[in-house]
């Protein structure tokens, strides 16, 4: 065995303790007191009623909503970050996860004054073409501006113009409407049940088989344009996957948490420094779970700290990563200059 080789299996080891720890702990966690022994009575089939429906349909399907959502921004951070050739940028801070927010923010207004709930399919529909109408712009602006540090600053206006757009439709929605609209656009896990679970499994199944499907050329892309076509490879389908599985997972978990920072941007390069490289096939799962493990923290952060007071999931990323993408820039600065 290399040591490469039990570098990874040391890093995908601890991540999946680390995750079981994280999940058990949210699973315990919470308002009403629930024991070890009775949780686990609850999920072998018995125990009391009411706490076995807290248990079984508020802190499960959470806890696997975090995982499954959390892996999703990084996954997508992971291959925007490859497409871009920039370890800076992510869903969140090239407005993708905010143009999502506005075309879900629409779509629910539009379905909820008529009286009607907007289906699940719809919420993820919605999503889908804001994140890539989102997509589209940065790339027409690719066109013409190569300096990434300017394309990245006009992903965050984006973003800015796009969550500005939606705090004017919650204001002027009406009155039963607000409530909704508010608390979705602030990021959160409550209330997700076994049929949205259900929904963000499958996509998510379809986005990693995808990613690891083009793994291949995604490894020669790194090297370059010119390396990666002289190897076999389709540039021009290698882009668009990986702008649709981005797309599609930054969609997917705006559609049903409401925007999530920095966990896109972040999570991947704190990957990339653990397992000391870039190869695709390793990266996938490695980021997947590093996002997961990540959003389980912050989700029993954003639940427990302040109890019984909920704060929004976005709040604790924020305060948590944001140091890590200010390193990761004063970084590139400085390997700039010198």
């Amino acid at each position: 065995m290399t040591m490469k080789t039990k570098r990874y299996g040391i890093y995908f080891a601890l991540a999946a303790a680390l995750i079981l720890v994280l999940s058990w702990a949210n699973i315990i966690s919470g308002s009403s007191d629930v024991s070890t022994g009775e949780i686990l009575s609850i999920l072998a089939g018995g125990g009391d009623k009411m706490h076995s429906n807290i248990i079984m349909n508020i802190r499960l399907p959470r806890t696997a909503a975090a995982f499954l959502l959390g892996g999703a921004l990084a996954l997508s951070g992971y291959l925007l970050q490859t497409f871009f050739a920039n370890p800076i940028v992510g869903p969140f801070v090239l407005g993708i996860s905010s143009s999502a927010k506005l075309a879900v923010a629409a779509a629910m207004i539009v379905f909820l004054s008529g009286g009607r709930e907007i289906g699940l399919n719809m919420m993820v529909v919605s999503a889908f073409i804001g994140a890539v109408a989102a997509m589209m712009f940065v790339l027409a602006i690719s066109v013409k501006v190569r300096s990434m540090s300017v394309l990245v600053v006009c992903g965050i206006m984006i973003g800015y113009i796009c969550s500005a757009a939606t705090d004017l439709a919650v204001t002027f929605a009406d009155d039963s409407n607000i409530v909704n609209l508010h608390n979705w656009s602030m990021g959160s896990l409550s209330g997700v049940n076994w049929d949205e679970i259900r929904i963000i499994t499958a996509m998510v199944i379809i986005c990693m088989f995808l990613a690891v499907f083009i793994r291949k050329p995604m490894n020669a892309y790194r090297l370059g344009e010119a390396y990666a076509q002289s190897a076999g490879a389709n540039i021009l389908l290698l882009r668009v996957m990986l702008i649709l599985i981005s797309s599609l997972l930054a969609a997917t978990v705006t559609a049903f948490a409401g925007p999530i920072g920095f966990v896109g941007i972040a999570v991947p390069h704190l990957v990339r420094m653990c397992i000391r490289t870039d190869e695709a096939g390793v990266m996938v799962p490695a980021s997947f779970l590093g996002g997961a493990a990540v959003t389980l923290l912050c989700d029993l952060i954003a639940r427990c700290v302040f109890a019984p007071v909920e704060v929004s999931i976005s709040s604790v990323t924020a305060v948590l990563l944001v140091p890590v993408v200010i390193y990761l820039m004063m970084k590139r600065g400085m390997k700039r200059e010198s």
